[in-house]
């Protein structure tokens, strides 16, 4: 049966293989980003699809307003029966190094964002008695790894907040999952080695020489990473199924590894990752000797 279906964070990666996907399989699909030029160039891909393209930036109230009055536009005042809150970033950094401000622009997107999305599309499904939300959060919700502390806490913020949405809008036939992608082709690993600035400030980091080891597991891990239609591939099984389940993680050898990794003991889990990491080599400069006048 054909649905609406809203995808956030669609100009790229996951979001944008999804909504080709999905409105291949006869879905009208509603792609959200804030890059103009980039939401054009899914529509001109999409030729022959009912695929609508709709501005929105999921950290300003105001441009999802505009976009709740675009789409019931769109759709006659149906608005979406599938919200797929997709959109957010990655950001490498020990926790200490990152500014206060990158902490609260990750929060803004990774979970703000799609609370304030949730909110605004929701009331609509839960009128009808029937709908889904799907979040997609990250195995980092699962296992935190060094560097990566920041990014995790909004996930497993969003793995928590999913748990109490999924309890609390069952009643109303809304149904919520969360799909936990592990390593996939994207362009979320460049985004997130960005974020270091290993050229100034990280430099003089007690943690510099991980940042290095980090961005060469980075490289490793990409010549193994999935292609974004393993998730895809999720969503539509959540979309069709009649009781999707509460979480779904893929690919799964990813999954089995994060999985296994949450049921050992949290010491050897801190010791493996520590010496994979270099972590168990950093010391602090000695502080320089300051010889008294005789």
């Amino acid at each position: 049966m054909s649905q609406v279906i809203l995808i956030t964070g669609a100009t790229s990666g996951i979001g944008r293989a999804a909504a080709l996907h999905l409105a291949r399989e006869g879905h009208h699909v509603i792609a959200t980003g804030r890059r103009q030029a980039a939401l054009h160039a899914l529509v001109a891909e999409a030729v022959g699809l009912q695929l609508s393209a709709v501005r929105m930036d999921v950290t300003d109230d105001a441009s999802i307003a505009d976009a709740v009055a675009v789409v019931d536009a769109l759709t006659n005042g149906h608005s979406v029966d599938v919200i797929i809150n997709n959109a957010g970033y990655g950001q490498v950094g020990a926790v200490l190094d990152v500014s206060p401000e990158d902490v609260r622009k990750q929060y803004n997107t990774n979970v703000f964002g799609v609370l304030a999305v949730t909110q605004a599309f929701t009331p609509a499904m839960m009128a009808r008695g029937r709908g889904r939300v799907i979040n997609i959060s990250s195995l980092g919700g699962l296992l935190t790894l060094p560097l990566l502390g920041v990014y995790s806490s909004t996930k497993f913020a969003l793995e928590s907040l999913s748990d109490a949405l999924r309890m609390e809008l069952a009643p109303f036939g809304v149904a919520v999952s969360v799909v936990e992608p592990g390593s996939i082709a994207t362009e979320f690993s460049d985004v997130a080695l960005g974020t270091v600035d290993r050229e100034g400030a990280l430099t003089s980091s007690p943690w510099a020489p991980v940042y290095e080891v980090s961005a060469r597991i980075e490289e490793r891990f990409a010549d193994y990473a999935s292609s974004p239609e393993v998730i895809t591939r999720v969503l539509s099984t959540i979309i069709r199924s009649s009781r999707p389940r509460a979480r779904y993680a893929a690919p799964f050898r990813d999954a089995f590894s994060v999985i296994l990794a949450t049921y050992l003991p949290t010491f050897l889990v801190d010791r493996v990752l520590s010496r994979l990491f270099g972590l168990h080599h950093l010391s602090l400069p000695a502080a320089p000797s300051v010889r008294k006048a005789a």
